[in-house]
């Protein structure tokens, strides 16, 4: 199976559990990771035929970033833009990503029990997540399970060395199965 990483952070250098991440996975045969900052660069703009390219190679594609404000860092949602384009993910001809599997790879600064409904951010995260499944459905993508981190800024250097090993355990796994749309 082949994988392609997309880890949207701002500053990845001055990240905890997204530099962790992003740098095992980089060391895992079968995975292609793409530090979407620095391909992006500060403006942003991203080449879309050397993105759909590695896109195409993929079976599997995760979107890796921390929750930044209830959705993605700017970044991702920029490359989405100038790369799914109409004619590759969608639209006529656009059935380049159809059978190809999603998933996010997501870790957040505040608790599980912090996303529940009637909780401090009211809502569940497959709910805040939403808008990717959406986009998965939209190209024609299988959306798998998302893997999140809670509380990754934690002072436990444990947890984040458990979260590492079981990502890479999590991403690999050829048995994940699609979300039933009854999850929620």
């Amino acid at each position: 199976m082949n994988i392609l990483v997309l880890t949207a952070h701002p500053d990845l250098s001055s990240s905890t559990a997204n530099r962790k991440w992003f740098e095992a996975l980089s060391d895992v045969e079968g995975i292609v990771t793409r530090d979407l900052t620095a391909v992006g660069g500060a403006e942003m703009r991203f080449n879309p035929s050397v993105e759909q390219a590695l896109l195409e190679q993929a079976d599997r594609i995760v979107m890796q970033f921390p929750f930044y404000w209830y959705s993605s860092p700017p970044v991702l949602k920029a490359w989405i833009d100038q790369v799914l384009l109409s004619g590759f993910a969608y639209g006529h001809g656009g059935d380049k990503l159809q059978g190809k599997e999603l998933l996010l790879a997501v870790s957040t600064g505040g608790p599980a029990e912090s996303f529940q409904a009637g909780a401090f951010n009211r809502f569940t995260m497959n709910e805040f997540l939403t808008p990717f499944e959406q986009t998965s459905l939209m190209v024609g993508m299988n959306y798998l399970p998302p893997f999140v981190l809670h509380s990754a800024m934690s002072r436990d250097k444990s947890k984040l060395e458990a979260s590492t090993s079981e990502l890479i355990s999590y991403v690999t796994s050829p048995r994940l199965k699609q979300r039933s749309r009854q999850a929620y």
